[in-house]
């Protein structure tokens, strides 16, 4: 799924939209502003009760936990 995560530039909201196409104009569902970043992300799958992350090192990029289970 092209599911992406953008930040705000009118109001800081961070927040994840599903983009289906290139051309798609992305707006802040909090302030309607179209003035959206797209920031770096990291691709995971949860399998079964396990959050697998394809970053390297113990955390999945989102906290600085070295147990993905802790948050997920």
């Amino acid at each position: 799924m092209p599911i992406f995560e953008f930040v705000c530039g009118g109001c800081g909201n961070e927040f994840e939209e599903l983009v289906m196409s290139r051309a798609a104009e992305v707006s802040c569902p909090k302030c309607a502003s179209t003035q959206v970043n797209k920031m770096m992300s990291v691709c995971g799958v949860k399998s079964g009760d396990k959050f697998v992350s394809s970053s390297s090192g113990g955390s999945c990029g989102g906290c600085t936990s070295k147990n993905c289970g802790s948050c997920h």
